[in-house]
């Protein structure tokens, strides 16, 4: 990436996050929603990770440093600031892309690999897998209840007499 090219790209961001209505309204989010493709192969992967973690897609590894996510009555909008780099086989690292990607328009600011495309699909209060088991346990103890209230009307009505 050239200087020119990458200072023009760091002041459009600038203006995008400083002088947008929506900068205001952008929530920190947890959890980002990537989606990744190995040009190779064609194979797509959807994966999720926390704010602050690294994971490792390939020789890639990817530190997701913020992800930030327009309210619902805002124009959709997610962007997560990343950085990425790749280990290669004799161990040297190299910086692939840092910056700020954007859901909405993931050509705005696209990581450069050869083989590898990873892009921001979305950012989320908790991962997929929290929410399902949190769904999950919450439809259990409503079926336990269920079954509780339906115990209560089976049971066998004693006659008191008149």
């Amino acid at each position: 990436m050239t200087i020119r090219k990458g200072l023009s790209l760091a002041v459009f961001t600038a203006a995008l996050f400083c002088f947008s209505p929506a900068h205001a309204a952008m929530q920190d989010m947890p959890v980002i929603k990537l989606q990744s493709i190995d040009k190779i192969t064609g194979r797509t992967l959807t994966f999720e990770a926390r704010v602050g973690s690294t994971v490792k897609y390939g020789p890639l590894y990817i530190k997701v440093q913020a992800c930030r996510k327009a309210p619902p009555i805002e124009q959709p909008e997610s962007a997560a600031f990343l950085q990425i780099w790749e280990v290669t086989p004799k161990d040297a690292s190299k910086w692939v892309f840092s910056g700020w990607m954007f859901a909405s328009s993931p050509a705005l600011s696209a990581m450069d690999h050869p083989i590898y495309d990873v892009w921001v699909l979305d950012c989320l209060d908790k991962k997929t897998e929290e929410a399902e088991a949190e769904k999950r346990k919450a439809e259990e103890e409503k079926a336990k209840e269920g079954a509780a209230t339906e115990e209560r009307l089976e049971a066998p009505v004693e006659d008191l007499g008149d």
